[in-house]
Parts: C-alpha cells; sequence; structure tokens
C-alpha cells in the first residue's frame, strides 16, 4: 500500500503500528537512554524505552561471550598438561550469567512479532561490532538489519545517523574481524596460559598484545641494568664584542659536528687554547622557517599527553574521554587511532567554534569566526581516516562548571588542540653563529619570533617544551639565545672559557605514556635488524590498538608483571620470568603487529577468515609444545613468612598499582589481604602521595619515599586544624572507592573468558 505524505502524529502513528516497529540495541544504558530521548520513546519498560516508531534497548558492554573450555569437554574442568591444546572444531557462545537478565530482555524485544527491523547502535567499532552481533547471534534474530554508525553523541548527530542509517551487510567483514580476534586470543591466550600455570605450578598469562608489551619493558630495564655510564665535557665561553652585548658559545667538532668531548685532558687542552683569545664570526646562517601545529588527537595521543601533563593512567584517561563523550556530549568519540577530520566535516567547524567560545577559549574563537574557516592538509585528509577521525568538540553547548577537575583537564587538552589547527603557523627566523678561536669552532642558536601563530594558544603551557623541540630532554642541545646583531668577519674575544662535567645517561624508564608511544611504534623502542620488519610492525599500527592498550597495561599492573615507582614502570621478578619462559615468537610485537595487518584485511574482505583461524588453531599448538619442551623453573623470590588463613601456605608480597597486597601463592585458593593503600593524602615533608597501613584506629600513613609516618586520627586532627574539611570518614569513603575501581572488570570477550582465573 502506498501512503501519501502526512505530518500529522495521529496518521504517523498508525502508519508505524501498521507497519511494525525498529528495535535499537545500545552498548550500554546511558547511551540507549540518550537513544531513547531523541527518538521519541517515553514508554519506560524493564530494561528499554518504547515509542510509536522505536524500542530502545541496550546491553550492558557484552551479554555473551565465547563458551569457556569445560563447555566442550568435562575434562577441562581440571587444569592438567596432558589435556593441551583445547582446540574446539567450531567455537560456542554463551550467554553471561551475570548479565543474563538483560540479554533476556533484549531476546524477548527480538522475538516480538511488531519487530520489522533492527538498528545495530553499539559503538562505532570492531568491539562494538562484536557486541550487538553475538546478541544477535545467539538470540537467533534473523530480521533485517541496520547500522548506526556516528562519531558523537548529539542530538543532531543522532539524528542525522538515524537518517543515513547503512545496511548491516556492509558490517559483515569487520564483524569478521571482531570474531577472529576473539577467537585468536581465546586460542593463543587460554592455552598458552593454561600450558603455562601447569608447568610451573603458579598463575602465569600470557598473550599476543600483553607479551611483547612485557617484553619491551624489561628490554628497556635490562638495558638500564647493563649501562656503563661515561664522563664526558661540554665547553663554553662569553663572546664579546666591542658594540654588542655579549652572547654564550659552544664548543663543537669543526669535521663531525658533535659537541662531547670524552677525554678530560683533551678538554683542557681546548680550554687553554681558547680562553681570553680573539677569533671572529666565520658564518652567519638566517632561516626564515614556519611550523604548523601538532596534529589533532587521537586517543593515544591524548592519553600520552594527559600522563605527561595531570599523571593520568590510559585507563583514567580512557574513562574521563568516555564521560565527555556519552554523558556530556561535547567531545566526539574517543576511540580513534586518527589525528585527521575527513573533509564533510570541515563546514561543521564554524558552529563547533561558537559552542566553545567561553572562557579560556573566546578569545581565541573570536579571531577565528572573523573570517571563514577552511580546512587544510595539515588537518583535514580522507585518506587518513578510518571508522572514526581525530578528537574534536561537537555541536552540543559546553556547560563547564558541569565538569570535574579531571573532565576539565582532558576538555582543555582536545579543545586547546583544536584550535591549534585552525590557527596561523608559528613563524620565525632561525639564526646559527659559527666562531672561530685559535682554530676551534664555536657556535650559538638564536630565535626571532615573526609570528607566534598557534603557540600563542599554549602560553606558559609545560607541553609547548615538547611541542616546540624534539630534543627536550637531550641536555646536550644547544639552547635558543637572544642575539645581537652579528655579521660575518666580527672580531669577537671568547672569556670565561669552562667545561661542563656530564654522565652518558641510560635510556628513561618507561612511563604510561611512553608506553603508550612503544605500543604504537615499537620498532623505534627495540632492536630489529630486518628493515622489512620494521615496516611491516610500522604498517601495522604498532601492538594493540587505541582501545585495547590502556586495559592492557592494567592488565599487566594487576598480573603483578609490573609495578610503579613514581610515574616509571618496572618489572616484577614474576615478569621477568614470565619473559623467560614462554615461547620466543609471542615475545615478539612482530607477531601481534602481523595479527593485526591480518584483521584489518579482513575487515576489508581481502583475506579469508577461515584460514586465519585455522592458521591460529596450528600456532596454539605450537605454543603448548614450545611450553611443554622448556627445561626452565619459576621461583618466588616474594614470599613472607605469614601463612594462608585459608591453605596454611606462605602468602606472597606483591606491590600492586594502589599499594601493597599479600596474596596466597597457591593459585587454587586465592587468598588476599590488602596491607597498604596509596591514598591523594599528601606527604608534609617530601609532597609524595602517602600510603595507609593497618586497620581501624591503629591506621597510620607512611611515606616511602622520605619515612615520614603519622597516625591517622593525627592527620585528620593536623587537617582540621589546617583548616581542612578532609575527615576520616573522607579519608574511608575514597579507600573504598579505590577498592571499588581496582575490581572493575576489563570489557572484552577474553576478560569473560577468563573471568573465573585467579590471577597471582
Amino acid at each position: 500500500m502506498l501512503y501519501k505524505h502526512n505530518n500529522t502524529l495521529a496518521y504517523e502513528s498508525e502508519r508505524n503500528i501498521f507497519m511494525g516497529k525498529i528495535l535499537v540495541l545500545a552498548e550500554k544504558p546511558s547511551v540507549g537512554k540518550e537513544l531513547a530521548r531523541v527518538l521519541n520513546c517515553n514508554n519506560n519498560g524493564n530494561g528499554y524505552f518504547e515509542g510509536s516508531k522505536y524500542i530502545v534497548t541496550w546491553a550492558l558492554g557484552h551479554l555473551v561471550t565465547l563458551a569457556s573450555p569445560d563447555t566442550y569437554d568435562k575434562k577441562y574442568k581440571s587444569w592438567r598438561m596432558e589435556d593441551l591444546p583445547m582446540i574446539p572444531q567450531k567455537m560456542q557462545l554463551v550467554i553471561i550469567k551475570k548479565t543474563s537478565k538483560q540479554f533476556n530482555v533484549v531476546k524477548k524485544l527480538m522475538t516480538r512479532n511488531d519487530i520489522k527491523e533492527l538498528v545495530l547502535a553499539t559503538d562505532a567499532g570492531r568491539e562494538g561490532e562484536l557486541v550487538g552481533r553475538w546478541i544477535i547471534e545467539k538470540a537467533k534474530f534473523r530480521k533485517p538489519i541496520k547500522r548506526l554508525w556516528i562519531s558523537s553523541q548529539t542530538d543532531k548527530a543522532i539524528k542525522e545517523g538515524f537518517k543515513n542509517l547503512k545496511p548491516g551487510i556492509e558490517y559483515e567483514n569487520l564483524y569478521k574481524s571482531a570474531v577472529c580476534r576473539a577467537e585468536a586470543d581465546w586460542l593463543v591466550g587460554l592455552n598458552v596460559t593454561r600450558a603455562l600455570t601447569c608447568k610451573y605450578n603458579t598463575q602465569l598469562s600470557a598473550g599476543r598484545v600483553q607479551t611483547p608489551t612485557l617484553a619491551m619493558i624489561i628490554q628497556r630495564e635490562d638495558a638500564i641494568n647493563n649501562f656503563i655510564p661515561r664522563d664526558y665535557y661540554i665547553i663554553t665561553g662569553n663572546a664579546k664584542c666591542a658594540n654588542a652585548n655579549s652572547y654564550t658559545l659552544q664548543w663543537q667538532h669543526s669535521d663531525s659536528g658533535k659537541n662531547r668531548i670524552f677525554n678530560n685532558e683533551e678538554a683542557k687542552k681546548i680550554v687553554s687554547k681558547v680562553d681570553n683569545q680573539n677569533g671572529k664570526i666565520i658564518e652567519v646562517k638566517k632561516a626564515y622557517k614556519k611550523k604548523s601545529s601538532p596534529l589533532l588527537y587521537d586517543l593515544t595521543e591524548l592519553q600520552r599527553d594527559a600522563n605527561k601533563k595531570f599523571g593520568y593512567s590510559a585507563k583514567q584517561t580512557l574513562s574521563i574521554m568516555q564521560r565527555l563523550y556519552e554523558n556530556h556530549k561535547i567531545l566526539t568519540y574517543p576511540r580513534t587511532d586518527s589525528r585527521y577530520i575527513t573533509t564533510d566535516i570541515v563546514p561543521t567547524l564554524s558552529d563547533r567554534l561558537k559552542k566553545i567560545s567561553i572562557y579560556p577559549y573566546s578569545k581565541f574563537t573570536s579571531n577565528l569566526l572573523k573570517s571563514s574557516i577552511k580546512g587544510n592538509k595539515n588537518f583535514v585528509d580522507n585518506s587518513k581516516v578510518s571508522d572514526h577521525h581525530a578528537i574534536i568538540p561537537t555541536e552540543q553547548k559546553v556547560n563547564i562548571s558541569l565538569l570535574s577537575i579531571e573532565e576539565k583537564n582532558i576538555y582543555d587538552l582536545v579543545i586547546r588542540r583544536f584550535l591549534s589547527v585552525l590557527y596561523p603557523p608559528y613563524e620565525y627566523e632561525q639564526i646559527t653563529v659559527k666562531a672561530s678561536i685559535n682554530g676551534e669552532t664555536f657556535i650559538a642558536k638564536g630565535k626571532n619570533v615573526k609570528h607566534k601563530g598557534w603557540k600563542s594558544i599554549y602560553d606558559k603551557d609545560e607541553l609547548l617544551v615538547e611541542l616546540d623541540n624534539n630534543n627536550y630532554n637531550n641536555e646536550d642541545t644547544i639552547s635558543d639565545q637572544f642575539l645581537p646583531d652579528i655579521s660575518k668577519d666580527d672580531k669577537i674575544k671568547l672569556t670565561g672559557v669552562k667545561t661542563i662535567k656530564r654522565q652518558t645517561k641510560p635510556p628513561a624508564r618507561f612511563t604510561e605514556g611512553t608506553l603508550l608511544s612503544a605500543m604504537e611504534n615499537p620498532q623505534k623502542y627495540i632492536h630489529i635488524n630486518d628493515k622489512q620488519l620494521e615496516k611491516t610492525i610500522g604498517k601495522a599500527g604498532g601492538i594493540g590498538t587505541v582501545a585495547t592498550r590502556a586495559d592492557i597495561i592494567e592488565k599487566l599492573f594487576n598480573s603483578y608483571y609490573i609495578e610503579k615507582k613514581g610515574k616509571e614502570i618496572i618489572p616484577t621478578s614474576k615478569g621477568k620470568q614470565l619473559i623467560s619462559l614462554v615461547p620466543s615468537d609471542l615475545k615478539s610485537p612482530l607477531l601481534t603487529a602481523e595479527w593485526e595487518q591480518q584483521l584489518y584485511s579482513i575487515s576489508k574482505g581481502k583475506l579469508n577468515s577461515t584460514k586465519f583461524i585455522n592458521d591460529m588453531k596450528k600456532y596454539a599448538s605450537k605454543l603448548v609444545l614450545d611450553v611443554t619442551n622448556n627445561t626452565k623453573s619459576y621461583r618466588h623470590d616474594n614470599l613472607t613468612r605469614e601463612k594462608c588463613p585459608n591453605c596454611g601456605k606462605y602468602l606472597l608480597e606483591v606491590n600492586t598499582k594502589k599499594g601493597k597486597m599479600l596474596i596466597c601463592q597457591d593459585r587454587e585458593c586465592g587468598y588476599r589481604k590488602n596491607i597498604a593503600k596509596v591514598t591523594n593524602a599528601r606527604c608534609p615533608q617530601c609532597h609524595k602521595k602517602l600510603a595507609l597501613v593497618g586497620k581501624g584506629e591503629g591506621q597510620i600513613f607512611v611515606c616511602s619515599t622520605c619515612g615520614y609516618r603519622e597516625k591517622l586520627s593525627s592527620f585528620n586532627k593536623r587537617k582540621k586544624a589546617e583548616g581542612s574539611k578532609l575527615s576520616k570518614r573522607e579519608v574511608t569513603k575514597y579507600i573504598r572507592q579505590q577498592k571499588k575501581e581496582n575490581k572493575e572488570p576489563i570489557n572484552s570477550a577474553l576478560a569473560d573468558a577468563l573471568a573465573n582465573l585467579k590471577i597471582k
């Protein structure tokens, strides 16, 4: 039957009843509620909202996951080496028990006779596709499917998205790649984890991303421990000329251009040779330069800067970004690996600028809005955007007062980066002066700023140091200084010549920020002799994805393979021993890079998914054999003299990300007890974070840096005397919140499959 256009609500309602309703499946309740509001679904059901045209329901992350090994065979309930490898002929899906109630709600809605089609509105990415498709498959939904694919949660984006729904079939290959990722992680992760645990009688786990990441940390630690420092010398002096102020010159080798001298006697000879001697300027180079702003943020770059500037962990930054995206709707989709936007976004830039025209950004937006906003190749490139464009502000009006301190910090990073790409380049004149004194070469550098451009947005920001100078950590870099008017052949006298003694330094330990960089570009951080392999790793985008790297780092902490000392990440004895026990190729970033490349090819329909899984089955079998044939042993070196109250075995002391804990060495027991919890309270002597030790009234704050100790009761009295509102109740509340955060599960299919493992 044909219907003429009619805008009356009554007519539309009658038509929708006749035509049937559309079921919308979101990934989380918060997103589902917002979709329901925009789609006018005002009737609140049990786990869904219903309107005249749409019914909106949601998952709770994964509602369905891959079955555990004992689903395939009861013998797998016991962990025995002789039962490995576990290679199911066909992988099965099961409903996750703790969220089965919501699955039943979704399934019941899917089986309603008035549902004509489904709109998959889970997160627009590989993992989001898996969340929705597994539910659809397990519920045996067979009606048409369409896909909502949006990069922001604003009302405008949602409405536009529903006007431009894509056929579900277009994302079939993305789903296949997601299934391959999950099944490969099951086959490799569970088999190797079970083999290692059985072989060495302690809970050990390995995986295609976490193991090469841990290997990089240990390789860096080995380089630090094996490093032998060498003394070297830098020579500087003051250049004086008749009609200008003095400036500093630094000695440079005339042939190699290096400024380090490793022989003290040689350095002394040069000093005596040039001190108080006359010379002349032999070269003055002036180069006019333009420097464009850094690229827009993808998730990894944002996590890196947030860690550097605010000390936020990768997972913490992602969590903050999710709130800014889902709840406040003021930033676009966070799990993106692109640092560019597409041409269709350019016409919306003016509107986005208007929405962020608040203090302290209004002075920058007003300048930009005076003329038409145009895109350029520095930040607009369709070919460099895959699933989602870079993180930018949405077209939603901002109310800064509603944001927490952490949310304001992350929002500020994104907004300043967004403004900077719209601003003109930073323009300056680079001046390099070269002088000859008694046959030795000295140089100086200066910079005359012509136009601050985008750098005006970062005034007084410490991040500007890195944005300005890629060698900011190199103490030997010749710093820019104010230089007087200098010309070639000017006569000078070099005075105050001195040597500065320094030592070569080992590579720095990883922080969460630099570890993210290493995961993204592992070829820059490890020794790879094969150029082709380097290219393969770079092309694959490193190890892990922007969506998974934060969880991988957290898992390494939670498995006690790494710990923190300040901001630095240090491998534990358990982590070091694990790397010595796992098969060698599982430690290489090349393996996971090749996997990601193949998964990408599957998502584009260029590679057969069945072949990939068959290869993974063979590989899992090989890894089990490698573990079986290993002749090395595992030894606990963190045993205490305190016995487990459950099984009587000696407890292990481990350093977690949030403090110290005692855990039972018996993986079957799983007993654990907190003994010290890192808090936000600061030491009055060295201002480092204090750890809270003990129980009840006997609790004591202890500083691991300087040794300061203070009873909790005294701490509260001191804070009260200082006018602080902090109380024992608030400290207790904070500790309770930290415990809750520590128990939060990683929302992934593999995590659900490993949920019953008692990791120690």
